[in-house]
Formats: structure tokens, C-alpha cells, sequence
């Protein structure tokens, strides 16, 4: 089961106490699911949870029979609910304070009748449109809106509870994001899905602790290859130069320096000043074999 079916799930279990808003979360639910007019009342959810949820509000808060149930094959199997008949539609658009004959779907803020309202319409509107990203992969909440208006009123509500959510079109979609992932975080818990809050948040902390041990991984090899490279460098000039006049022409200095590094390829320079007589500090034997290097460049 997908991270957001689990967020969904967790969401549709849990009804507001208050009736208004059971009603307000049902609202959400006509308006932002497959259709809300005159026409026709339906909702398309690949979510059994979600499916009962409606039915069941409808035919508590509407005075309507439970609507018709069928499952239909898309890309995926649908649980599709509809009110079939007309006079159960005008019943519902009734209840919240529809005609069905708006030019444009908005969302009447009559149905919000207490402060508790905002997040209950929020959670219906999640349930039938709304997706949260696996955190392992991404970031990312999202609200499908099949209207226009529809999609700037939730975004003004997700904004007046306290969420800076974004607009987008695509697809013929209106899309409603939040992309920051302690905002997603926020909203999964104001929406009702603490365990999926709890989840990201453990997912988030292991990726970081993931990161860092490979961040220091990588700057590890890269000192690795860096000091590899350097002593292989600083063992063919101590060579060239026992080649070339052998070591007993250099300083005194040197020469100590040149046949430790000779015999200690794998030696670090820290390492390489504490086996000298006297020791030398780690910048002291970095010199000295930046001297050997020229040497042995003019060779």
C-alpha cells in the first residue's frame, strides 16, 4: 500500500465529532470529487475507505438513500458511488446551499460554521483529490481540483489555516501544492494523519543520517586518493633524484625525510614528522618534501 492510500486510510477512519463538521467534511467531498451539479453527484476513489466514508455521510447528512456502488476498471479499479436519482441531487445541492446552476463551482462558506470547519472540509477535499509523495522519493502535497474558482478558494483556506501553498495547472488539472517537507509534515497532522506525519518524519531522519554518513564517506576517499596521489608523486621524485646524484648530495634535512618517505610509501605526514629525529610538525614535513619535488623537477 502506497504512502498516501496509508495517509488516506488513516484520514478516513477517524469522523469529526460535531456535525457540522461531518457536514463540512462531506461538502468537501461532493465539490472537489468527480461531479457536483444538477447533472449528476458522483465520486471515483481507487479507495474502498473513501468510498464508504461518502456513502455513508450522504445518506446521514442529505436525507438521501446510499448511492449506487459500482466498481469500474480504469488504469486501476474505481469504486465509483453516484446519486442516481434527481430529486436525491437537488436534495444535496440543497443542503449546502447549491443550485446546481452556478456559472462557476465555489466553495460557499456558509458550510463552515465553526472554527473546526476549515480542516474538516480540508480532510474531505484530501480524501477524494489530495496525494502525498513517498518522502523516500520526494516532497511533495498535492489537491487535484477539477475547478478553476474552486482550486483559488481552497488555496485561500489552506492559506488561512496556515499553510503557503502554490497553484499550478497541469493536465487541465488545478493543482494545489505544498512542497516544503515540514509543511507537509504540519498538514498531514491537521489533516488527521499523525502516523503518516510520525512516518515522514522518521523516513526524513534516516535519509539525513543516510546523507551525512555518505558525505563523509565520499570526503574520506577523497583524502584517501589526495594523500595516495601526493606520496606516489613524492616517491618518484626521491627516486629521480637517488637516480641522479643519489640522495647523499642532498641537505642534510632532506635526506632524512627523502628515505622515509621511500621506505613508508603509505605513511601520512603527521605519521612521517613523528618518526624523525627530532620530530617535525605535519607543515614542517610538507615543506620538505615540496623541496625534494623541486629538486627533482630540475633534474
Amino acid at each position: 500500500m502506497s504512502f498516501s492510500s496509508e495517509a488516506k486510510k488513516e484520514i478516513a477512519a477517524a469522523l469529526p465529532d460535531k456535525l457540522c463538521c461531518r457536514g463540512a467534511q462531506l461538502y468537501g467531498m461532493l465539490e472537489c470529487g468527480h461531479a457536483f451539479g444538477r447533472e449528476e453527484i458522483s465520486l471515483q476513489t481507487e479507495w474502498e475507505a473513501v468510498a464508504d466514508v461518502y456513502a455513508l455521510l450522504l445518506s446521514r447528512l442529505c436525507g438521501v438513500p446510499a448511492p449506487q456502488r459500482d466498481t469500474v476498471k480504469r488504469r486501476t479499479l474505481l469504486q465509483q458511488c453516484q446519486v442516481a436519482e434527481n430529486a436525491h441531487r437537488l436534495a444535496v445541492l440543497e443542503r449546502f446551499g447549491h443550485t446546481g446552476l452556478e456559472v462557476s463551482l465555489r466553495l460557499n462558506r456558509a458550510n463552515l460554521d465553526c472554527d473546526a470547519c476549515a480542516r474538516a472540509y480540508l480532510r474531505g477535499a484530501f480524501l477524494v483529490c489530495g496525494a502525498v509523495t513517498d518522502p523516500e522519493h520526494d516532497y511533495h502535497l498535492e489537491f487535484s481540483v477539477p475547478h478553476y474558482n474552486l482550486s483559488r478558494d481552497l488555496l485561500a483556506l489552506l492559506r488561512e489555516v496556515g499553510f503557503p501553498a502554490k497553484a499550478v495547472t497541469r493536465s487541465g488539472s488545478y493543482i494545489v501544492y505544498i512542497k516544503e517537507s515540514e509543511r507537509i509534515e504540519d498538514c498531514l497532522t491537521y489533516l488527521g494523519a499523525q502516523k503518516a506525519a510520525l512516518e515522514m518524519m522518521g523516513i526524513k531522519m534516516i535519509k539525513s543520517i543516510r546523507n551525512e554518513t555518505n558525505r563523509r564517506t565520499n570526503c574520506e576517499n577523497a583524502n584517501i586518493d589526495k594523500t595516495v596521489q601526493a606520496s606516489a608523486t613524492q616517491v618518484e621524485a626521491v627516486r629521480r633524484i637517488e637516480e641522479n646524484g643519489g640522495l647523499a648530495s642532498l641537505p642534510e634535512e632532506l635526506q632524512a625525510v627523502a628515505r622515509l618517505r621511500l621506505e613508508n610509501p603509505d605513511m601520512s605526514l603527521r605519521d612521517l614528522g613523528a618518526a624523525l629525529e627530532p620530530p617535525l610538525s605535519r607543515s614542517g614535513v610538507n615543506h620538505r618534501l615540496q623541496r625534494l619535488i623541486a629538486i627533482a623537477e630540475k633534474l
